[in-house]
């Protein structure tokens, strides 16, 4: 069993054309490469995102307190549980 060839492929593109139509390739081609590099991220070690996320809930915290800073906190409590789900 070694590469497919030229045929095999051209087969195995026009299944995939037949199944999910022309409209929806670039969608899962989309999102196939979203969830590979979010998938990059996470083996790397990446966390630049999270560190910047922390620095504007600072600045945004420093210039606002009382009922805004709460609702804040929640937000960004909010967003932490669904990065560590992801």
């Amino acid at each position: 069993m070694g590469v497919p060839g030229p045929t095999e492929l051209i087969i195995l593109l026009v299944i995939i054309l037949l199944l999910f139509g022309a409209k929806r390739i670039p969608e899962l081609a989309k999102g196939l490469g979203t969830g590979m590099r979010e998938f990059r991220k996470g083996s790397s070690g990446d966390y630049d995102e999270v560190e910047e996320d922390k620095k504007k809930e600072e600045e945004l915290d420093a210039g606002e307190p009382g009922k805004d800073r709460m609702e804040k906190d929640a937000t960004a409590e909010a967003d932490r549980e669904e990065q560590k789900q992801s």
